[in-house]
């Protein structure tokens, strides 16, 4: 075991350092945190739109009513959240330059515009809202970086404006941004024009075509989807934030087919994925945080002697419930325990397993693109992300369970080690 941890370390930990700390993956998280307000916003209001048995009470046509005077809530947030992620990144890259970022931030955004079709069912001078949502996410990614790129190379050379003593700082601060942002966009209009000499016309068509369907389809599957799970895992087993690092990569996909599954339910069409942002924050971390570790705290009440293992359940219990587990984690501790290591890496694949056949079999609903609080405890939150649905409550509690089975041996032997460890240094001191 021993050795197997050692070329585990050996293997990882430099892999997971340079993903922790590169500056891209870390916009590109960062970039989606700022989006994440909004999103939550535009979550809610799809919830309450959808209230379950509504149309029932108060009538159809009070119900269509209803929902037409709560649709701009989403439509302005969740449907073009890939403009908004745009932003995010574009600040945040250029930020850790240590140059103002908004200027960087809104450059991403309109490198972005002049890339985008503009055209709709024949009509010029119009953005299809679903380029900004998640259509257009991978390319805004790719903008994103380049853009902020630019955008600090022309600053970091000096190619800015200088106003002389005595102008008000913000319209200082404006020239100085003017010609590294006339630079930074004439490079994507250049391309754009060439674009437009292509069977693709524009980059847009040429990302989703060649690049993003792909990618896509591959993060929508059981496999890649394990393989990220797993990795989340054995980063967090080595002390590191394994939700961060893999969601700085997996985040784009899931986000992308979390909106495809959010326009159909609100379409009231079949739902086309399963694998989405929130089956991995619902019905895995949603579950008392990263390896669902609230079904250890239930097993810490249950069969805990120990003095050590009943304090750090009365100490993550309470956060646990809302999905905050970092007691467990180093209090337990999962970090380089080795009694730990087979159920905190067997156990999200087996639920893995399970919610996806739940879903794929169809009994329970797919998660509907509702982006749920990670806060919101276990039961809601299963309830909320299938769309009001029940059976998505009963399949967390079901998971929780499992998790719980597959514990319950090593938490038996954690436990005795412990008991006997203090009750040895009782008897130590007795004598």
């Amino acid at each position: 075991m021993n050795k197997f941890m050692e070329v585990l370390e050996n293997f990882l930990m430099p892999i997971a350092d340079k993903l922790n700390n590169n500056r891209y993956l870390t916009a590109l998280r960062d970039g989606f945190m700022i989006a994440l307000p909004l999103i939550i916003f535009g979550s809610i209001f799809v919830v309450l739109a959808n209230l379950p048995f509504l149309d029932m009470l108060i009538g159809e046509e009070a119900y269509a009513t209803y929902q037409s005077a709560l649709g701009p809530a989403s439509a302005a947030t969740l449907s073009i959240m890939g403009a908004f992620v745009i932003i995010g990144i574009g600040t945040k890259l250029t930020q850790s330059y240590d140059i103002e970022g908004i200027y960087g931030g809104v450059a991403a955004f309109a490198a972005f515009l002049i890339l985008t079709p503009q055209t709709l069912e024949g009509v010029s001078g119009v953005i299809p809202t679903s380029i900004l949502g998640a259509e257009g996410m991978f390319l805004g990614i790719f903008t994103a970086f380049i853009a902020a790129e630019l955008y600090r190379f022309f600053v970091q050379k000096k190619w800015t404006i200088k106003m002389p003593a005595g102008v008000p700082d913000a319209v200082s601060r404006s020239f100085s941004a003017l010609i590294p942002i006339t630079l930074t966009l004439s490079v994507f209009l250049v391309v754009r024009i060439i674009f437009s000499y292509t069977p693709f016309d524009t980059v847009q068509n040429f990302i989703y075509t060649i690049i993003q369907e792909p990618l896509t389809a591959l993060g929508s599957g059981l496999p890649a989807t394990l393989v990220a799970v797993l990795l989340i895992q054995v980063f967090w087993f080595f002390g590191l934030h394994g939700q961060i690092i893999i969601n700085s990569v997996f985040d784009p996909i899931w986000y992308a087919l979390n909106d495809e599954n959010l326009q159909a339910f609100q379409a009231g069409s079949e739902l086309p994925n399963i694998v989405t942002k929130q089956f991995i924050d619902t019905f895995l971390v949603g579950m008392g945080g990263s390896g669902m570790t609230l079904a250890v705290v239930i097993g810490i009440f249950v069969i805990g002697r120990s003095r050590q293992l009943k304090e750090l359940g009365k100490l993550g219990g309470p956060p646990g419930i809302f999905n905050v587990n970092e007691p467990i984690i180093f209090g337990l501790p999962i970090i380089m325990n080795p009694l730990a290591l087979i159920p905190w890496l067997l156990a999200p694949v087996v639920v893995t397993f399970i919610t996806y056949f739940s879903m794929a079999t169809g009994l329970v609903p797919k998660p509907a693109g509702i982006i749920v609080p990670w806060t919101t405890p276990v039961g809601l939150s299963g309830f909320l992300a299938t769309g009001n649905a029940w059976q998505g409550a009963v399949l967390q509690f079901f998971n929780m369970a499992v998790v719980f089975l597959i514990w319950w041996p090593f938490l038996k032997i954690l436990d005795k080690s412990y008991y006997e460890s203090e009750n040895k240094g009782e008897n130590s001191q007795a004598s």
